[in-house]
């Protein structure tokens, strides 16, 4: 009989939650933390997780591997800044600045900077016991793929009892 895991159930709420407000907000641009896709595989000797994470860059990235489970997560922070020059309708009190400009090479005067921060984490319960060792994770064009190898059987695989 297979054991339930509660806080599994709570995560996959919450990640159904998660893609409920996704397609509720469309193209929004709220500050929320994403939700991450992965697909688990397996075949004779390793575990792979394959996730789609699309604009991070491989230093944002952390994998970090437990006894069940794989936890992936990673943050970008994007800043973007506008100046101000090209019709906006960002004014305060529309009076001129007559302030002399920035002497210094590291004084900067900006009329709105804007930033912009993605956070995803995601923990994923493995179907086998896996080793760290040989553990490797890639990152290339948006998709993380993680191998870890399958751990062998304990060797016996069970003891028999006799009856009397």
């Amino acid at each position: 009989m297979p054991r339930r895991d509660p806080f599994r159930e709570i995560e996959e709420l919450f990640e159904r939650m998660g893609r409920e407000f996704e397609e509720l907000s469309g193209s929004l641009e709220v500050p929320t933390t994403a939700s991450l896709r992965v697909d688990v595989a397996e075949d004779d000797e390793n575990v792979i997780v394959t996730a789609d994470m699309p604009g991070f860059e491989r230093e944002e990235i952390d994998v970090e591997l437990n006894e069940d489970a794989v936890t992936i997560a990673a943050t970008h922070e994007d800043e973007t800044v506008h100046d101000g020059s090209a019709g906006t309708d960002d004014t305060d009190s529309g009076e001129a600045d007559d302030a002399e400009p920035p002497t210094t090479a590291d004084a900067v005067h900006y009329h709105r900077r804007e930033r912009r921060r993605q956070a995803v984490s995601r923990r994923i319960a493995l179907p086998a016991p896996v080793k760290r060792e040989g553990a490797a994770a890639t990152y290339n064009n948006g998709v993380l793929t993680v191998t870890l190898p399958k751990r062998a059987s304990d060797g016996d695989g069970g003891k028999s009892i006799e009856v009397s």
